[in-house]
C-alpha cells in the first residue's frame, strides 16, 4: 500500500457547496501553510482528482448537492487514491471518526483553523 502523502508537499482539495464557508475554509487553509484547490461539490472534486496528482488532503463537506455525499466521495476516493488522507465535516451530522473511510478524522462545524491543521496532520 502506498503511504500517506505529505500535506506540507501536496495540496488540499476543499470540498464546500456554501460559498463563503468554501472561501474561509480555503483561506484558512492557505494562512496555515497548506496549498489549497477547491471545489463546489463532490462531483467537481472528483472531476479535479481525476485531472491533478498533487492532492494529498480531502477536506469534504458531508451534505452536498450532486450524484454524492461527502461520505461516498471519500469511500470513492480511498479506493482511487489510498495515499491521500481524509477529513470530513458538517454543520448537520456527526461522524464518529470510525464512520469515515480508511482511518480519516471528522471534525465537526463550526470548526477552528486549529482543530483542521490537527485533523489533516493526524489522519492516518
Amino acid at each position: 500500500m502506498k503511504m500517506k502523502r505529505s500535506p506540507e508537499t501536496s495540496l488540499v482539495l476543499v470540498v464546500e457547496d456554501d460559498d463563503l464557508v468554501r472561501f474561509c475554509a480555503v483561506e484558512m487553509l492557505e494562512d496555515a501553510g497548506f496549498g489549497v484547490v477547491e471545489a463546489r461539490h463532490a462531483d467537481e472534486a472528483w472531476s479535479v482528482l481525476h485531472r491533478r496528482s498533487d492532492i494529498g488532503v480531502l477536506f469534504t463537506d458531508v451534505d452536498m448537492p450532486g450524484s454524492m455525499c461527502g461520505v461516498t466521495l471519500a469511500e470513492r476516493v480511498y479506493a482511487e487514491w489510498p495515499e491521500i488522507r481524509l477529513i470530513l465535516t458538517s454543520g448537520r451530522q456527526r461522524l464518529a471518526d470510525r464512520e469515515v473511510p480508511d482511518h480519516g478524522l471528522f471534525v465537526p462545524k463550526p470548526y477552528s483553523a486549529s482543530e483542521v491543521v490537527a485533523a489533516i496532520q493526524h489522519a492516518a
